[in-house]
């Protein structure tokens, strides 16, 4: 069993910055892809960000220039900076982690969340 845990969100400005980070424990035998997702009331839950284990990268189109995702693989981290912050990026936002367990058997695990509000 693989678990989540997320950190880093908070209450910040227009025009501020957050970093996100998400560590994996368990029965973790390779980390393939991370990533970001968000979800804002009303909203269906969208992709934020993902990286590869080769380190490839993609981002939604409305945070890039503005969003970084990246990872630490000794330490099964994932982060998400995330600068210059808009009020439409209010939402909860969770990690998601697909790997291959000790076990053999490929897992896919999420976060338990983490609230951003952007407001003045």
């Amino acid at each position: 069993q693989v678990q989540l845990v997320e950190s880093g969100g908070g209450l910040v400005q227009p025009g501020g910055s957050l970093r996100l980070s998400c560590s994996a424990s368990g029965s973790i035998f390779t980390i393939y892809a991370m990533g970001w997702y968000r979800q804002a009331p009303g909203k269906q839950r969208e992709l934020v960000a993902r990286i590869t284990s080769g380190g490839s990268t993609n981002y939604v189109d409305s945070v890039k220039g503005r969003f970084t995702i990246s990872r630490d693989n000794a330490k099964n981290t994932v982060y998400l900076q995330m600068n210059s912050l808009k009020p439409e990026d209010t939402a909860v936002y969770y990690c998601n982690i697909n790997g291959l367990g000790m076990n053999g058997a490929n897992f896919g695990s999420w976060g338990q969340g983490t609230q951003v509000t952007v407001s003045s």
